[in-house]
Order: structure tokens, then sequence, then C-alpha cells
């Protein structure tokens, strides 16, 4: 989720020497967090008059300038206030003509409005930010492992969860604690913001959406993956093109053996620590035809040998990094086996390619819950009594979205989502001021609100989404208000 607050497009255009709006993008520091802020950034910068910096940690920069993440080089007990880091970055870029008129922050990094020095915005998920709202707002208390054997329903969620499918760290507030503060607290100084943008697709939980929409202005802007797989509106779009860890590019050479939807893909993510005993399980699974993404550092935790017996016998082929949207939309892929974070999901949809869900941690379990039982385009693996993911049901799970009866249903579903990706899922949050309103078009509303008055307008009966330019008159100076829909 991100946030937003802008000045107005007169003030940044006279502030910047070369008349071109200022834009930093603040990502928190993981890949999965990088990649859609970086593509919602690229689609900015495609705007004429638009110039977006990305901002990353020491930790993530390969070849970007960098602030710090606060625990250089003594550790994070001596770190000073990360929010300084930012605000000298913003001080240090006025002072080389290049002002900054607009900050687009992740929603993790709370501390972002507080010492920005400059107009903001911000970005998280659905289903899984409804839940962790209630909890900021004491609506909900936890730990909900006392919730027992019946579903929990929450307000402006769609569908009952059992405790399986709830976030696991509601149900263990002990697993992670440093994480949940994170979840929790990204809704702390929400109305700071003059935008709440939401890297998804209405379509895909549109009651979620639109509570979203009525508890904080929020507006799905989604799917954030690059152009050429969605409207090709940007053909030189091809990748994200920022990466944590190199490429093998031998993985296309690999692919283009195989015959069309006959491989498995098969990633760890970059945030998952299996243990050595898992790791063993999953490579008694790695049959022909499976493509698997092992990051480097976890090779180690694979049974002695087994990288060079895979290869030798030509089981499958291991990385430990590949271009994830490149493989998925490889014709040779028939099922995607993951952990069920939200990017990966994004991306899965966006190619049309039926999921195995093994979801292990955070807002994981209730992705899972929609994959199998709300779009219908894969199915869970239920792990046995100790908690394991047994080698005959993750097995079973691939067969059964690739080759058995209901593999056609899950096909044909993923398939529908990816034509209401390319139908749908231009990103939408291309928009521009000319006046001091804060402005957010949602499933047929266009509201705006004055950012230090009172003042509201409120249209219904737009068309949601569609191309055009819906104007609102101020009442006050006659000014115009326009929404650049993309």
């Amino acid at each position: 989720m991100s946030k937003f607050q802008s000045r107005t497009v007169q003030k940044a255009m006279a502030d910047s020497e070369h008349g071109a709006i200022h834009i930093v993008l603040l990502p928190y520091p993981t890949q999965g967090r990088i990649n859609p802020i970086l593509q919602f950034g690229k689609r900015l910068a495609a705007r004429r008059g638009v110039r977006c910096t990305l901002t990353v940690t020491r930790a993530s920069r390969p070849h970007v300038a960098a602030i710090s993440d606060g625990c250089d080089p003594g550790g994070f007990r001596e770190a000073p206030d990360v929010d300084d880091y930012l605000s000298r970055l913003l001080r240090s870029e006025a002072t080389q003509d290049r002002p900054v008129h607009a900050l687009v922050y992740d929603s993790f990094l709370s501390w972002a409005p507080q010492r920005g020095g400059a107009p903001r915005r911000g970005e998280r998920v659905c289903a899984v930010n409804v839940a962790y709202e209630h909890v900021f707002g004491g609506r909900i208390k936890l730990p909900l492992a006392h919730a027992g054997e019946e579903p929990v329903r929450l307000p402006g969620v769609s569908v009952s969860l059992r405790l399986d499918e709830l976030p696991t760290l509601m149900v263990d507030t002990n697993g992670c604690p440093a994480y949940l503060d994170l979840a929790v607290n990204q809704f702390k100084d929400l109305d700071m913001a003059d935008h709440v943008l939401v890297n998804s697709l209405y379509e895909l939980q549109p009651q979620e959406a639109e509570h979203m929409v009525s508890a904080w202005w929020a507006k799905t802007v989604g799917p954030t993956v690059p152009s050429v797989y969605l409207d090709n509106c940007l053909p030189d779009d091809k990748s994200y093109g920022f990466h944590l860890f190199a490429l093998v590019i031998e993985t296309k050479v690999w692919l283009d053996t195989r015959a069309a939807r006959s491989a498995t893909y098969i990633p760890f993510g970059s945030v998952t620590t299996p243990t050595s005993q898992q790791m063993a399980k999953v490579c008694t699974t790695l049959t022909s035809r499976k493509l698997w993404v092992v990051k480097a550092s976890k090779i180690s935790k694979t049974p002695e040998g087994f990288v060079c017996k895979v290869a030798s016998e030509d089981r499958g082929f291991i990385v430990t990094w590949c271009p994830q949207l490149e493989v998925l939309a490889h014709p040779a892929i028939g099922c995607f086996v993951m952990h069920c974070g939200w990017n990966s999901i994004m991306e899965g949809l966006s190619a049309g390619i039926p999921m195995v869900a093994v979801p292990q941690w955070f807002d994981q379990p209730t992705n899972a819950k929609y994959i199998e039982d709300v779009w219908c385009v894969g199915v869970r693996v239920q792990p046995d009594d100790e908690g394991w993911v047994r080698k005959e049901e993750l097995e079973r799970c691939v067969r059964e979205v690739m080759e058995e009866e209901r593999s056609e249903k899950y096909e044909k579903n993923a398939a529908d989502w990816k034509e209401t990706w390319r139908r749908r899922g231009k990103p939408r949050a291309m928009m521009f001021y000319r006046t001091n309103y804060s402005s957010f078009g949602y499933g047929g509303w266009l509201r705006a609100q004055r950012r230090r008055g009172s003042s509201r307008m409120a249209r219904r009966g737009a068309e949601p989404w569609v191309k055009t330019c819906l104007m609102a008159r101020e009442r006050d100076d006659g000014k115009l208000l326009d929404m650049v829909r993309s």
C-alpha cells in the first residue's frame, strides 16, 4: 500500500528549474516490495514533465544512490533516526535544483511522513490490510489463537477464515514481533497522505476494496507489472529492471526444450528460510520438468550431491534466481508452486498460470484461501498433523492442477484472470492536479478533499476505471480539478 501527497502542478513547475515534477520513490528494501513501487514509478516517469528518483537502502543498492537503513556501521542499536536520512536526501536534492514535489513511500515505512518535508504518498494489499487495520483500530484483539474451530468473519472481508487461513502473525504474535509491528503500524498517520494506493485489481477483492475506500479513500492501482504483460503502452518495459540477485539466462534455454504447459515452476521466496529437513523433503519431489529456484544461500541445505544428480539425470533445472515474469510468460510453464506472496500472485494471474499454494507465514495463508476458494485458480497443499507438507501431498496437488479433471477449470479461470488483467489492468494512478485538492477516484466515485479544509465533493455514476477525464469545479475560485486516467 502506498501513500501520497502532492503540491499543485503550477507550484511544482515554478519550483523546478527544468519545469519537471520530481517524485521520490521510497520502497521497503526487499525485492518483493521494491518491484511494485519501481514499476509504478516507471509509469509516472513515462509522463511528460515527470522525473522519478528511486531511493533504496545500502543493503539493496546495485546501481542506484542509497540512503542508510540506520544499521551502518555499528548495527541497529547505534542507529540514529532513519527518517533523518530521508530529510537529508530531500534537502540535498533541493540544494541541487532538484526539489522534491511528492514522496511515494511504502506503508511499512511509517516514519516517512514525519520528516519528509515534502508532500507524501505510500503502498499496500486488500484482505490482509483490512484485517490489520481492525487490529490497529482496536476492534480485534490479538492473538486470535483462542478463536477455536469456528471460522472467523472479519468486517470488510468477503470470506470466513479458519485459524490456519488467517495471517499467521494474528494467530501467533510471538512469531515475528518486529514484522507484526510493521503490519499494524503501517496505518499510523494514514490521514497525512493525499492518497492511499493499493497494488491490486478491484475485481480481485471488490468487497475488500470497497471497505478500503470507505475507511481510507484507498484506490487500487495494480497490477504493477511491466507493461508488455498488460497493455504494452510502454513497449520497452519488459522487466522490472532492478534485481537484488543475479539472473540466470540459461533458464530460457532449458524452458525452450519443454513442451507447452508441461513444466512446473517452483521458487523459494527471498524472505522464506526453509530448514534442511524441509529442503530435503522438497528435493524428493523434484522429478522431470520442474524449474526450481533456490537462492544461493539455501543450496547448502539440499542433500549432498543433489544439484549435480538433477543435472546429470535431467530431472529438472535448478537456478539461484531467475526473472520470474519471463519464466511465467513462457509457454512451457503449466503450474506455479508458490508460497503465495502477493507479488507472485499478481504475476501468476497476469500470466494466466494455475497455482499450487504452499503458504508459510504472514499474509500467505489468507492469500492461499483466495487462490483456492475465491478465484479458483489452484489448490492449497494440506500439511500433516506435524505441520509438514509431505512429498505425496505436493505431488497430488501438482497432478490435480496439471493433469486431472479439475485442471481444465483451473486453467480456464487463470486464463480469464489474465484477460481481465489485460483489459482492466493498466495502472491507474497517473493523476496530476491544478488545484489544492487531494483526489480519489474509486468504484464510480470521484471525491476531492481540500488539504487544509473540510470541503468535499462527490460524483456518482462514473464507470470505474474507464479512459476518461472527470472534471470537478472548485466552488471557491472556479479552477478545475483534472483526473487523468491512464
